[in-house]
């Protein structure tokens, strides 16, 4: 491996460092974007419960708060329960805000290493053939052998830039998509609280608890 990384020259080490980079951010997001980590399920009709047997006080909001995404945006509105289903939706949206963007916590350094590491790998491609035509207008092309570190870190450092953008940009494409469908799921879980806090959904809730 070292030899290989060595054949590819200088350029090689950016691109692995992009690649360390990239796995870190892909194994953290994995393990951060899980559904049950951010939108437990059965959360609004836990709330209803507590409001139901009146039990909903400052304590189990505070726990709410911490337990995960889905319960800041819940316990935002529980906070103004007091106040118009407006203030309510306001809170929440604006928490919600907030959450959204903790969510996308470094997707753009993913994707920055999904658009650099296929230039560096272009990059020395370049150096590579210039070295190739250094050796041609100085040698000639009578020895092969002479040409043949130019072409090899022409190659190497192209494929290294390859592997390391592709996965990087699918994994950068599919934390999008999961993200966008968590916050259209807390969305929907937010908007049937507030529902339930004015009494339209209690039926259902009661009916899924």
């Amino acid at each position: 491996m070292f030899e290989l990384i060595k054949a590819g020259g200088l350029l090689m080490w950016p691109i692995m460092l992009c690649s360390v980079i990239a796995m870190a951010i892909i194994g953290e997001r994995l393990l951060s974007l899980r559904q049950k980590k951010i939108a437990p399920k059965n959360l609004v009709a836990l709330v209803w419960q507590w409001q139901n047997a009146g039990h909903l006080d400052k304590k189990r909001i505070n726990n709410l708060r911490k337990s995960s995404p889905l319960g800041t945006i819940l316990a935002a509105g529980l906070v103004n329960r007091n106040h118009s289903r407006e203030i309510m939706k306001e809170s929440i949206e604006e928490t919600g805000r907030h959450i959204a963007h903790d969510m996308e916590h470094f997707l753009s350094t993913l994707g920055t290493i999904a658009s650099i590491s296929p230039l560096l790998g272009l990059l020395g491609t370049v150096i590579g053939m210039i070295k190739v035509f250094t050796v041609i207008t100085s040698l000639g092309v009578g020895d092969p052998s002479v040409l043949s570190e130019g072409i090899s870190e022409a190659l190497i450092t192209t494929a290294a830039g390859l592997t390391v953008a592709i996965p990087s940009l699918m994994f950068h494409r599919f934390f999008r998509g999961k993200i966008d469908g968590l916050i259209i799921t807390m969305e929907q879980e937010a908007l049937k609280m507030v529902e339930v806090m004015d009494g339209i959904r209690e039926n259902e809730i009661e009916a899924g608890a």
